[in-house]
């Protein structure tokens, strides 16, 4: 599966190991930066670049990582049909997927261990969308809302 990623300077170190994690899970990681460490980037442009291709890549998913996670989630959440979801437990990253379809996953970088937060990425991409009719029903309500 493509995973988009995109990050800012806090979530930099972790976005490049989960490059070669998601590699050694046979994934085909899609880096949208940045492409160095800037202590003084920002992050909108890589998210939104990561969740507009995980939008316009049908069966990939998107990872976006900073020091929270919080802007980052913001800013993916932005585009449209993007369903990006705050992880800080591996029950959190599941039921994203589980309840919401959720198409990208957010990290937040200071937040959790190398170990937790690649834990969460590969809860995240790991378990598919239920199909139940009840969360069908509202992700289809949500972008019913989204289109007007």
């Amino acid at each position: 599966m493509r995973v988009h990623l995109g990050c800012d300077h806090a979530g930099f170190d972790l976005k490049q190991a989960l490059v070669e994690k998601l590699r050694e899970w046979g994934h085909e990681p899609v880096d949208h930066g940045p492409a160095e460490y800037d202590a003084l980037d920002d992050y909108p442009p890589f998210c939104i670049a990561a969740a507009e291709q995980t939008v316009g890549d049908p069966g990939s998913l998107g990872v976006v990582i900073g020091g929270s996670g919080n802007g980052e989630q913001i800013a993916a959440n932005k585009v449209r049909g993007a369903r990006c979801a705050l992880a800080h437990s591996v029950e959190t990253a599941e039921l994203a997927r589980q309840h919401n379809d959720a198409n990208l996953v957010s990290i937040g970088a200071r937040m959790h261990d190398l170990d937790t937060s690649l834990s969460l990425v590969r809860a995240f991409l790991d378990t598919p969308f239920s199909g139940d009719p009840r969360h069908q029903r509202r992700i289809d309500l949500l972008s019913a809302y989204e289109e007007r």
